[in-house]
This record gives C-alpha cells, structure tokens and sequence, in this order.
C-alpha cells in the first residue's frame, strides 16, 4: 500500500530500472499477498479486463507491502474510476485508451489534487491522515497506454504531456486496431515508434509481455516496465501441465 513518506515506484523510474511487474487479473486478495511473496517490481491490479471488486481491490492492495508499489490498471480515463483507484491506496494508475494529447493531460488532472487536477479529496485510506497523504500525493504516478492506431499517431504529443510518468504500451490491442497480428513487422514498427516517441519527450516506456522470457527480451530493447508474470496465466499453464503429466504414460 502506497506509504507517501516513503514512494518508490517514482524513484525506481527516476533512476533507469527496467522493472518486472507482475499483473493480476483474477481478483483475489489471496493472490496478491502471494503475488508479493515474490517481491516484484511492482504488482499491477487489472480493473479493466480482470475481476476486481472494490473491497476486495482495497484488501488486495492493504496486503502488499508499501516497498512494493501497487498500481492499478483502471477501467477507463475518468475522475471516478482513477479516483477509486487511488483512495483504495495504490501508488499509481495505468489508463487505457489514450489517444491524444487531451485525454492525456485529462487523465493527468484526474490523479492529482487541485491546483494542479480536479481529484476529489476522501476514501478511507487517505482520510486517515489526509495532511499527510495530501503532501506525499504527487509521489503518486501516472502511467498511459497507448494502443490503438489512433494513440500512435498522437504518441509524441502524449508523450509530452506535463506529468506523465511513463508511456505503457498495449501490444493486443494495438494489433487489433492496426489489423496485424504481433508477429507481423508492421506492429513491431509501431511499437518502436511509440518508444523512440516516448524517449524523445524524456518518458520511460513500458509494453506488455506474456511471459518471463518476452520481459527479457523487451528489457534489452530498451522497455522500462514489462510483466514478468501474470496470475491468469501462470493458472492455466500450471493447470495445462500438471494435468499433462498426469495423463502422460
């Protein structure tokens, strides 16, 4: 849970670390306090395509030691949904679907209190010490995705916007948006353009990966946040295999 004396996924970003996350899908509490057993990088809450529920969200997140930042992919880029996410204790949030430099700097002003955003003030957690919580507030970090075709196009002027603490790159959908599968050339091109996009503003860089050896391999191309592992699956490989070697004579 976000400690705002003491932050660390900024200073982990300030720094030049490549961190290896891991990403939770299946909304479980149980999960993440295993998850961070693991002492990853960072542990990534997915609201938008997994199975969080608000109290078990702010359980998973109460969990996880403060060493390790938690963030949480939110479901969409709007006051209510970053703000949820923030007041439950995270120390950050992925938005999807940024696909100009307004959505952007909209999604910026979410995550920060006034003068600098219009977030609420309130939620359990920051109103236990909210003088406290308040001054730590910009340690909190935003992170935008860029994943459509659309977003490509506006990449620099995302890239640019006041704030932002990294680009995240979704490779699934923004092959479905570009009409191409993953491995065709074209979206490994659009994927190094919203790099070199990123790195031109000054921005870290992140990408999705499915597996530890993906993570790797991003890594050495120069990506600052990959997901070494993911709950859902992790599940349906350990399930596959032992299942597998069940039946195998």
């Amino acid at each position: 849970m976000f400690d705002p004396r003491h932050p660390t996924l900024k200073k982990r970003l300030a720094v030049g670390d490549c961190l290896g996350v891991a990403w939770l899908s299946l909304g479980s509490a149980a999960v993440a306090e295993l998850a961070a057993r693991a002492r990853p990088d960072a542990i990534v809450l997915d609201e938008q395509h997994g199975l969080w529920e608000r109290r078990e969200m702010e359980a998973a997140i109460g969990l996880v030691p403060s060493e390790i930042p938690v963030l949480v992919r939110v479901a969409e880029n709007s006051a209510r949904a970053i703000g949820t996410a923030l007041d439950a204790g995270a120390e950050g949030v992925i938005v999807p679907l940024i696909e100009s430099a307004e959505a952007a700097a909209q999604a910026l002003s979410f995550s920060r209190y006034p003068p600098l955003g219009m977030r609420s003030g309130g939620g359990l957690r920051p109103l236990v010490d909210f003088a406290g919580y308040a001054a730590g507030a910009s340690s909190i970090a935003t992170l935008l995705m860029i994943e459509t075709r659309a977003g490509l196009a506006a990449a620099s002027a995302i890239a640019a916007t006041e704030g932002l603490d990294m680009v995240f790159i979704g490779p699934a959908d923004l092959a479905l948006s570009l009409d191409v599968a993953p491995t065709q050339p074209e979206h490994a091109a659009a994927c190094s353009a919203i790099r070199r996009a990123s790195e031109a503003a000054g921005v870290p860089c992140g990408i999705y990966t499915g597996s530890a050896d993906a993570a790797a391999a991003r890594r050495a191309e120069g990506f600052r946040m990959v997901v070494v592992a993911s709950d859902l699956d992790l599940a349906l490989r350990g399930f596959a295999k032992a299942s597998a070697g069940f039946r195998a004579p």
